[in-house]
């Protein structure tokens, strides 16, 4: 790899993904590819002082409570967000190196590769 290369390429256009990245990816990838999921992980990471207690959170849905908790410990399980139990509320906030990660992974295909 040229220093060009790593330089204007995104890392899965790179090079070839281990397995092991690749299925961690996924996991991440897959946590994040429901709408419910994705809107979540923008509502705890735009919340006022980065994160969101979970009654900040069922409102802006049309579930119920048992179903927005599956998909909070989903984003958790994949490593997106962290949480914290403080009485009798739960807040959540975005692990930072985890969703860059996934953004740094097609960074910057967006620009052509021979550019």
């Amino acid at each position: 790899m040229t220093a060009t290369t790593a330089q204007c390429c995104a890392p899965i256009a790179r090079e070839p993904i281990s397995p092991a990245d690749a299925a961690e990816l996924a996991a991440a990838l897959k946590a994040v590819a429901d709408p419910v999921r994705l809107r979540l992980l923008s509502m705890i990471g735009s919340h006022p002082g980065g994160e969101a207690c979970v009654c900040d959170l069922t409102g802006a849905f049309d579930l119920s409570a048992p179903t927005i908790s599956h998909h909070l410990k989903t984003l958790r399980v994949a490593g997106l967000i962290d949480s914290e139990r403080r009485g009798t509320w739960v807040y959540y906030r975005i692990v930072p190196s985890a969703v860059a990660r996934l953004g740094a992974l097609f960074t910057p295909l967006a620009e052509p590769a021979n550019a």
